[in-house]
């Protein structure tokens, strides 16, 4: 049984109603960035469903060749109506096929999977014979679907008949409290027979305080590459990738006034909490992440009631 690893309030509700959602043939839409674990919850789906015991197919959307995805997804007939090619949703009689990047799809070819989920019929080249297959579709996206339907890129029908069931994954940065969890199960299992890297409190705050544009896909890239490079050590900042230390991310924080204005005294009390997060309590150091002396900063902590 796939593990999925975490336990911020947000995955634990969507871990909680999957079995829920697995039992029953509904469609489902997982949405969410690219690199937040789309392919692990279909595959969870599929292993609490009653389909468990046939096959999940995968299906890259993006990856069909642009010419052929008609024939890629239902297949030929001859003029008699019988099957000379059988595509894949055709032969997923009785299994669960999963349309990654289904945003890829034609607008030419989005009506004939509406009327598949729909009626579970097709109709393939060639002939104007219908085929019946019993399948159930999981569908995953990273784009902003309502807004493709607003554009003209999809269709409104088929977005609606897709997500009868929506699952919304939230990115890493949004999942602060289980970076050190993952980052723990990846050192270990790509450590292998080595011994295992270990982070130092102050490398464990920088990596949760990164924005990880590619979630946890980026995470396991990087415990791959320090397990390979820094075999049993006890890592601090410096010896993580440069973008990932503190005094970058705060070089790198930017800030959007919004039109109801902002008030300026909390938006300094969180970053001075921020950077004596970031340097582990050490406040000369925290004010060289913030840019002012030791002193003002010892003045400011005063000014806000921060205990040293």
């Amino acid at each position: 049984m796939t593990t999925i690893l975490g336990q911020s309030p947000d995955l634990t509700h969507i871990l909680r109603t999957l079995p829920m959602i697995a039992l029953s043939d509904a469609s489902v839409l997982i949405s969410g960035e690219t690199g937040t674990g789309k392919e692990l919850i279909a595959l969870s789906l599929h292993e609490q469903s009653r389909r468990r015991d046939n096959a999940l197919i995968t299906i890259n959307c993006a990856a069909l060749p642009t010419e052929d995805v008609e024939l890629d997804l239902f297949g030929r007939s001859n003029e008699q109506g019988e099957v000379t090619f059988r595509g894949r949703l055709l032969a997923a009689e009785g299994d669960t096929v999963f349309l990654d990047e289904v945003d890829a799809l034609p607008l030419s070819v989005q009506a004939k999977v509406l009327r598949f989920l729909e009626a579970g019929e097709c109709q393939l080249q060639g002939s104007h014979r219908l085929h019946v297959a019993d399948v159930r579709i999981l569908a995953a996206t990273s784009a902003d679907l309502p807004a493709e339907v607003k554009a003209g890129r999809f269709r409104a029908d088929l977005f609606y008949r897709l997500q009868v069931v929506p699952i919304e994954l939230p990115a890493l940065r949004n999942r602060a409290e289980d970076i050190p969890l993952l980052m723990k199960h990846y050192l270990k299992e790509f450590a292998g027979n080595n011994a295992v890297v270990r982070l130092s409190r102050e490398a464990e705050q920088s990596l949760v305080h990164y924005r990880w544009p590619g979630n946890i896909r980026e995470l396991q890239n990087l415990c791959q590459r320090l397990a390979l490079l820094h075999v049993g050590e006890l890592l601090q900042p410096a010896d993580l990738p440069r973008e990932m230390r503190p005094e970058v991310a705060i070089e790198q924080h930017q800030f959007v006034l919004p039109a109801s204005g902002i008030d300026l005294a909390k938006v300094e009390l969180d970053l001075i909490e921020q950077a004596l997060d970031m340097a582990a309590g050490n406040r000369s150091k925290a004010a060289r992440l913030l840019g002012i002396s030791r002193d003002t900063l010892l003045y400011r902590m005063q000014k806000y009631n921060l205990s040293p």
